[in-house]
């Protein structure tokens, strides 16, 4: 089965849906997934593509959207949640560390969890530090690496990679140089994954 590369933004809503479950699909299903956080906003900003933003039916739309979605899945939501974020940044850097040292999905599972089911914005406080300390981490040595200039650094160089691969959104699946767009292109991702093709 080809891998399956995972390539979210914390401060992207709907990737909530895919990161809440995905490590029991991926269990299920018998998935070799390598999660990428990246910087989402900087893409967007550079292709000029600010969806949700003086767009209130659409902004109305998405949060229904994502409410029904979550129950399909039986996910507990409480939207709206606060969006979008200040900490974009820092809360994927934070992903990015995590993922170096190989508690980083647990850290995304976390962080989404406070920020959809309680309110609390991922990458502000105390979602930030409490999320870092739910994945067993010290929160203040693993801010202080988060900050460092060669996380910032790696963050950039992980979102050009991504941009280049053709991502532009999150959650976004990449398949043997396949693009699949959206919570709702998981399915096709693994179909992708096991035959190469959508009608296997």
């Amino acid at each position: 089965m080809t891998p399956i590369e995972f390539w979210y933004s914390i401060g992207s809503t709907y990737s909530y849906l895919t990161v809440m479950r995905l490590g029991a699909v991926a269990r299920a299903e018998g998935l070799d997934v390598t999660w990428r956080p990246f910087n989402v906003r900087a893409i967007m900003v550079a292709q000029n593509n600010i969806p949700f933003r003086d767009k209130p039916v659409k902004a109305a739309y998405m949060w229904r959207d994502i409410e029904r979605r979550a129950a399909k899945y039986g996910l507990p939501v409480q939207v709206p949640a606060p969006y979008p974020l200040a900490g974009l940044e820092i809360a994927n850097r934070v992903a990015l560390v995590g993922m170096e040292e190989g508690w980083g999905v647990s850290y995304t599972v976390e962080t989404y969890r406070r920020w959809f089911q309680h309110g609390q914005p991922a990458g502000s406080e105390p979602n930030l530090s409490e999320s870092v300390a739910a994945a067993g981490q010290d929160p203040e040595r693993v801010l202080e690496a988060a900050m460092a200039d060669r996380t910032g650094a790696a963050l950039a160089k992980e979102t050009a990679t991504g941009e280049g691969l053709g991502v532009f959104g999150s959650p976004t699946f990449v398949v043997g140089g396949e693009v699949f767009w959206g919570d709702d292109r998981l399915d096709d991702a693994i179909a992708w994954a096991r035959a190469g093709r959508l009608d296997a």
